[in-house]
């Protein structure tokens, strides 16, 4: 119950001192919109780091990040530590972009600011004009931030299933609006359990394997036959 609690303490005030750090930027009157993505991707890496540090969990890259920009990663979902374990990868490659999160998440009282204010872009599923307007955004923000990389969970959702969930329709048309290559990524594990064990004392490792650039047509095909070798590798 108290290593429970230690760890929520921690991640929440560590939290509210990030959305200070990250509202400098957010609020900043002087800067670009392409370098207050890189600042406050760099600040959501630090919270990201403190906290696997922390929960003493390592993330072991299996296969490389593409070094070019302008890419759409696609993350399986399990847990709220599928983005620190990711922003862990991409802060060791010095990469800088948005991650898509849901509407619920920036009215949640306690992360909500959190996703506002570190750059995110919410997208209601439930409002066809939420989403026409969602869709603009990036469309308008790609034009000022020629390098953007985007970060969603094609699934929608957790999923604490077998294999994959089917995928909702957003990633594939973002890629293809914005002509964005599709990076398939898998975090071999099950990080709502993780996260329920942590803190660990020793180093408990998290894989995460990362394909090759594919295009935005037969997307979820392309993710389930990645996904698939990765499984057969296994056996």
């Amino acid at each position: 119950m108290l290593k429970d609690l230690g760890k929520y303490i921690f991640m929440i005030e560590l939290g509210i001192k990030y959305i200070k750090i990250f509202k400098q930027t957010y609020f900043h009157p002087f800067i670009t919109q392409k370098y207050a993505y890189q600042e406050l991707s760099k600040a959501r890496q630090q919270y990201s780091n403190k906290v696997l540090k922390f929960l003493n969990i390592k993330v072991k890259l299996i296969g490389k990040l593409p070094k070019k920009d302008k890419i759409l990663y696609a993350v399986n979902h399990r847990s709220l530590l599928d983005i620190l374990v990711m922003e862990n990868i991409f802060s060791a490659d010095n990469k800088s972009g948005t991650w898509i999160a849901k509407q619920e998440l920036f009215d949640d009282p306690i992360y909500g600011k959190f996703f506002q204010y570190s750059g995110c872009i919410s997208v209601d599923l439930e409002n066809k004009k939420g989403l026409l307007s969602f869709f603009k955004k990036v469309k308008k923000t790609f034009i000022r931030v020629d390098d953007l990389n985007i970060y969603i969970f094609p699934e929608g959702e957790r999923y604490d299933g077998e294999g994959i969930k089917n995928f909702q329709s957003g990633a594939k048309k973002i890629a293809k609006a914005n002509n964005l290559g599709i990076v398939p990524v898998y975090i071999n594990d099950k990080l709502e359990k993780v996260f329920k064990n942590s803190p660990f004392k020793e180093p408990y490792i998290v894989e995460v394997h990362v394909g090759d650039i594919v295009s935005h047509e037969n997307l979820e095909e392309k993710y389930i036959e990645f996904y698939q070798s990765i499984r057969g590798k296994k056996q």
